[in-house]
């Protein structure tokens, strides 16, 4: 089993690490490799919507981005973290986000993928909603936990002090390394669920 953990925290072990970290703990306990990459740090710029990636099979912006298009491809599992910014996840890891998931054109069905928001005090819930709907758009279930993903902390170091959320990452570990497991077994047997031809729709027709 592998998972690809997405750090989108511009501090280099801040809270968001921390969060990260108790997640890592369990990982190795449980046997699954688990490499993390700190997206905040990265010069990544937004998608234009040039459409290149649909003739070139990647980014048009050769940066990051189309490094983690393998990784991701590899995976059993995405984790993406974020610290909490106006109620929102951090710019820099939704830039990349939203170049991932749309250049890429790897069948995304039944990986697993869970969300991480870290805030001083507001906003972790309208994180956590925002960075499940990239899994829920392409047939990626979404691991839960004992509470919302959540760790508060304020100040570097801080989130150690919060018991139950690094609780709720270390659960959240758990979880989602079943999720992956009970699928790797699911698709031996089974396979994936029959999949339709899209049939994409606007609103003015």
């Amino acid at each position: 089993m592998k998972v690809l953990i997405l750090n989108g925290s511009p501090r280099i072990d801040g809270n968001t690490t921390i969060a990260v970290n108790e997640m890592v703990k369990v990982f190795e306990k449980e046997g699954v490799d688990a490499e993390v990459v700190q997206i905040g740090i990265k010069d990544i710029r937004g998608c234009i919507a040039c459409g290149s990636c649909f003739d070139k099979g990647k980014c048009v912006f050769n940066d990051i981005v189309n490094e983690l298009a393998p990784k991701f491809e590899a995976a059993d599992g995405l984790v993406v973290a974020s610290p909490v910014y106006y109620a929102s996840a951090n710019a820099t890891l939704i830039a990349c986000l939203d170049r991932l998931f749309y250049s890429t054109r790897f069948d995304k069905t039944m990986k697993v993928g869970s969300s991480v928001a870290v805030a001083r005090r507001g906003g972790c819930s309208a994180t956590f909603d925002e960075l499940n709907k990239y899994f829920t758009i392409c047939g990626m279930p979404v691991a839960s936990s004992q509470y919302w993903n959540s760790v508060h902390g304020r100040e570097k170091g801080q989130a150690e002090q919060d018991l139950e959320g690094l609780q709720t990452m270390r659960v959240l570990a758990r979880n989602m390394t079943f999720l992956m497991k009970s699928i790797a077994l699911g698709k031996e047997k089974y396979g994936l669920p029959e999949k339709e031809k899209w049939q994409p729709t606007h609103f003015i027709r």
